[in-house]
């Protein structure tokens, strides 16, 4: 797997609990917290997409 690019969410505080996301050659998002950056969550565009929707509406 190429190395990745992660970068960090505008939202997460300077310190600590950051949110970084990346993407993967074929459009995969990846998502993973700095508090445990071994763990990674896989999703699509579309499935992301649908989440930050819902987050916004609420």
């Amino acid at each position: 797997m190429p190395e990745l690019h992660w970068q960090k969410s505008t939202y997460s505080q300077e310190a600590s609990a950051c949110v970084y996301l990346a993407t993967t050659p074929t459009g995969t998002i990846l998502l993973r917290e700095s508090d445990e950056p071994e763990t990674i969550l896989t999703t699509s565009p579309h499935q992301f997409g649908a989440l930050i929707t819902a987050l916004r509406d609420h």
